[in-house]
């Protein structure tokens, strides 16, 4: 996947400088990451209903354990890529800002890493 330049795309609302939009939305969203994390949620809903039906005729547990430690794994990369994104456009440029979006954004990101860290 491409690496776009913080001057070249807006990963999401944050870079716009409005936090989110209406109804909680991004006002901007840079296609290629749409696309790819959509692609991969595609795989992990297919993943899914791969273990309900490994569960529905009673396969071994140890066989339906890995594919849900599958599972699992796949959506921590989606996460990670959301986050870079958030990261690279959102923050960075909340934090060049500074004043109360700065402090805003560092609420957040603590926020975030307490969650993912769970």
């Amino acid at each position: 996947m491409a690496r776009t330049k913080p001057s070249e795309a807006v990963a999401c609302a944050c870079g716009t400088g409005d936090h989110v939009g209406p109804g909680g939305r991004a006002l901007a969203v840079d296609p290629e990451t749409t696309e790819t994390n959509l692609k991969r949620l595609r795989r992990i809903e297919g993943q899914v209903r791969g273990i309900q039906k490994m569960v529905e005729d009673g396969r071994y547990c140890a066989d339906i354990l890995t594919q849900v430690g599958a599972v699992q794994e796949a959506l921590r990369s989606v996460g990670r890529e959301l986050m870079r994104n958030h990261l690279k456009y959102c923050a960075t440029n909340a934090i060049r800002e500074g004043g109360e979006k700065a402090d805003a954004m560092y609420d957040e990101l603590l926020e975030l890493v307490y969650r993912a860290a769970r």
